[in-house]
């Protein structure tokens, strides 16, 4: 399946950003500049099944041929949060970028509801900017927006995949095939301190970023840089 991509800024490196379930390329709207002022073209993805992405199909393997069907290969860095970040571990060895980044990526998702898809069917038609400030109180005005946003373009049926083929699975990499740093959440469930040890073993740089939750871009995004900057 080609993935509708956006492309920001005209830098002689590249960047991928991959985003998360329930979101859309619009999730780095703060990120991507950032990155754009560092001398990065910044590539970025609606996952299958978010954004103008088509529907359907969904599976584990697809998260991975998606990427690797869609995004240049050979970029400076690629960057994915949560199931993004999974499916960019999918793809890393296709894409081979120079590194990778994982935001608090699924790796070993706790299990989910079976009705899943239902549940957040509800929550996309129900969920409104005040509950979501209420939910994130880090987040600026257009945080809230591009939430709302990407609720309103997602396939609810994505979240009954994720229960039943992501959550409750043990997906970790065996290895880090380029260099790869992991950034996690503070209180982080898909890569909690032993999942941080066993990735450590296998290759990868792990942090955790300070006052950050699940959404680290958007709840603490200099912290983030702060880390990626070191690293880089």
């Amino acid at each position: 399946m080609n993935l509708e991509t956006y492309t920001t800024g005209t830098g002689e490196t590249t960047a991928l950003l991959v985003h998360g379930a329930g979101a859309g390329a619009g999730t780095w709207h703060a990120l991507a500049p950032a990155l754009v002022e560092r001398g990065y073209r910044v590539v970025s993805v609606d996952l299958r099944g978010h954004g103008r992405s088509p529907r359907g199909g969904y599976s584990v393997q697809a998260l991975g041929d998606d990427l690797a069907d869609s995004l240049p290969a050979g970029a400076d860095l690629a960057l994915g949060h949560s199931v993004g970040g999974l499916a960019l571990a999918l793809a890393v060895e296709r894409l081979t970028p120079l590194r990778a980044v994982y935001l608090d990526p699924a790796f070993r998702m706790p299990p989910l509801p079976a009705d899943a898809g239902e549940r957040m069917r509800r929550v996309f038609e129900t969920a409104d900017a005040a509950h979501v400030r209420v939910m994130n109180p880090r987040w600026s005005d257009l945080d809230v927006e591009q939430e709302l946003a990407g609720f309103a373009a997602c396939d609810p049926e994505f979240y009954t995949f994720v229960a039943a083929e992501v959550a409750g699975r043990d997906l970790l990499p065996d290895k880090a095939h380029v260099p790869s740093l992991v950034l996690r959440a503070r209180d982080a469930i898909t890569v909690d301190g032993r999942a941080a040890a066993e990735l450590a073993e296998r290759g990868f740089d792990v942090h955790q970023v300070a006052g950050a939750a699940h959404c680290i871009h958007r709840d603490n995004l200099p912290g983030l840089l702060s880390g990626l900057d070191a690293w880089l």
